[in-house]
């Protein structure tokens, strides 16, 4: 059977536009429904995915994903009469909650109800008799797509994010393919909100921005304002917790813009930041003590499930699950013996979550361990070449062979530069594993500054990842040797070992931590091999290893927005399929920006 998953509620954005009226744009991500995608599936595995933001260059788009849907029936070379089900990675169903105000009565009448979404979908594609519409508890959703792939038998399965229909934390156990939610915590107890509204209050944006709290946090003293965030989140006795501050918002419209909330940390914290200004200590302080919170309390769940079923192997997924700081200390604690988190953890991946739990309901679907999430649109030499004659003057390019392809690329990062790698079949999930990557020599004390400032054109505080071989990833990061297949996704920080953090500035964060990618051969072999003639020459086989895309940009799908984003970019150099392309001189105040960081 073929089913196609999506995520994403394509009129919450614009209903939430009438509800808020002209003026608080900021507020308007506080909904549910963004990062829409669409998932192919059969018995065996994933055939295709894509996010719609790589298609409509909408960053976080809940927008019906039209586009990628078409983008997966191109990759499986089958049009819609040939797909047997769709699933929606929502399940809303009528219940007294939606008559409180008359706002829940507009969100659920005119965004969540299922009759909606049906009417959603085959405005686009009209279905057969014969074809079915599935409608997949969100956080069930979430928990097949980290389980199904995960390769774990038997496991313990922690979804946590803002919420799903009515829940925000949930706990299955996996058994012999068989999924059983056994714990739930509500969204009024929502580590996933929590964060959120801290991010907003920061002066970030909710659902959006978390990671660059993430990011922020290990500038800051986690000790600062505990008591006030004991006050915020409690644990309590059977793994519950309970997060009062969410009771803040009293009215309607507040429940909407988080502003009871953000009143309270107002008076426990001090003035919120505004979008734009300066970062304080406070503001590092707060974040790190909120990282600090949102880690406690997981571990305070999983410890509780782990006593209770005795499964020694966890999956993660939703939005939580993104916060690779916080899964690294999951890891560390070594309540389990392994631990996977689903690359497109986000609402995105709940598009993959949907289609396999409505493959499961008709075959004995049993979990099996996923390579890389390569599951998008490739392009053929052609399309390269095509793109690439709109370059214009001022570049030079050369068709090389693998080999010449690779010791150039290596040779202009070695003295400096910044190459863009465009190869294969895009990335499902918000990470660039390789495929649509931006790449850098991690021992140029003056990279990281360079990236954010110039290349990125983002806050200088945020980090970046490396990428290493696996079979050297525990030489250089503090991992167990033989786990490295935990890292592949570049979703969990890792100590850097002391003797290397010196030596690799550029990846190493403030605390001598980093997000690692391991990389194998086997499954990417172009970056591997990037990564080996990069050992062969300086003794330390890691690359800086960051998303192809500008500021506000989503990742690159296509050649022609390769070399369009390269055209206006300041990336000294771009690898696309066989060619080899560089500027003949350095874009105007790139140098003077780098000199400058140094």
């Amino acid at each position: 059977m073929l089913a196609l998953g999506i995520s994403g509620l394509d009129r919450s954005a614009t209903f939430k536009a009438e509800v808020l009226g002209p003026g608080l744009t900021r507020e308007r991500r506080i909904a549910q429904g963004f990062d829409s995608a669409a998932v192919l599936v059969d018995e065996n595995g994933v055939v295709a995915a894509s996010a719609q933001e790589r298609h409509d260059g909408v960053k976080a788009t809940g927008a019906f994903p039209r586009d990628a849907i078409e983008g997966c029936l191109r990759i499986a070379g089958v049009t819609m009469a040939d797909i047997d089900v769709v699933a929606h990675g929502f399940r809303y169903e009528d219940s007294p909650l939606w008559q409180l105000d008359d706002n829940l009565r507009g969100w659920y009448s005119r965004v969540y109800a299922q009759d909606v979404q049906r009417e959603t979908f085959t405005a686009y594609h009209p279905l057969r008799s014969d074809q079915e519409f599935l409608h997949v508890k969100h956080h069930l959703a979430h928990a097949a797509s980290t389980y199904y792939p995960s390769g774990f038998e038997d496991a313990l399965v922690l979804v946590a994010d803002g919420m799903g229909e009515s829940e925000a934390t949930s706990v299955y156990t996996g058994r012999g393919g068989r999924l059983d939610l056994v714990d739930a915590h509500s969204a009024l107890n929502s580590l996933g909100v929590l964060y959120g509204v801290v991010t907003h209050y920061l002066g970030f944006l909710i659902n959006m921005d978390e990671y660059k709290v993430m990011g922020l946090a290990p500038y800051g003293d986690r000790r600062r304002y505990r008591a006030e965030f004991g006050e915020f989140l409690r644990l309590r006795p059977g793994g519950k917790i309970a997060v009062p501050l969410l009771s803040e918002n009293k009215t309607p419209f507040e429940r909407e813009t988080h502003q009871g909330v953000v009143r309270r940390l107002e008076e426990a914290l001090g003035p919120a930041r505004r979008p734009g200004d300066e970062v304080e200590q406070r503001h590092m302080d707060i974040a790190a003590t909120l990282q600090d919170s949102l880690e406690r309390a997981l571990l305070h769940v999983l410890r509780e499930h782990r006593e209770r079923t005795g499964l020694r192997k966890l999956c993660m997924a939703g939005g939580v699950a993104l916060n690779c700081s916080a899964n690294g200390v999951v890891l560390r604690e070594g309540l389990f013996d392994e631990v996977f988190v689903q690359p497109a953890s986000g609402d995105d991946g709940s598009a993959l979550g949907a289609a396999l739990a409505a493959v499961r309901r008709r075959h004995d679907l049993k979990p099996a361990r996923m390579s890389m999430p390569y599951w998008g649109e490739s392009f053929p030499a052609a399309d390269v070449e095509r793109a690439l004659g709109s370059l214009g003057g001022g570049f030079t390019r050369e068709r090389l062979d693998r080999a010449d392809l690779v010791r150039r690329a290596v040779d202009l990062i070695r003295a400096g530069s910044v190459v863009a790698l465009f190869q294969g079949a895009m990335e499902f999930g918000p990470r660039a594993l390789g495929n649509r990557s931006i790449l850098a020599d991690p021992a140029v004390p003056s990279m990281r500054a360079h990236l954010n400032a110039v290349v990125k054109q983002r806050e200088e505080f945020r980090p970046f990842a490396p990428a290493v071989p696996a079979e050297d990833a525990s030489t250089y990061f503090d991992i167990p040797e033989g786990s490295e297949r935990t890292f592949h996704h570049m979703l969990f920080v890792v100590p850097v070992r002391r003797r290397y953090r010196e030596v690799l500035p550029a990846v190493t964060h403030v605390d001598g931590s980093a997000r690692v990618q391991t990389v194998e051969r086997g499954q990417s072999p172009l970056f591997w091999e990037l990564l080996r003639e990069t050992g062969d020459r300086s003794g330390i086989p890691v690359l800086v290893n960051t998303s192809f895309n500008l500021r506000g940009q989503p990742i690159v799908r296509t050649p022609e927005e390769a070399v369009a984003t390269f055209r206006r970019s300041t990336l000294d150099a771009l690898v696309i399929g066989d060619f080899l392309v560089r500027r003949d001189t350095a874009p105007d105040g790139a140098r003077e920006v780098s000199d400058a960081g140094a």
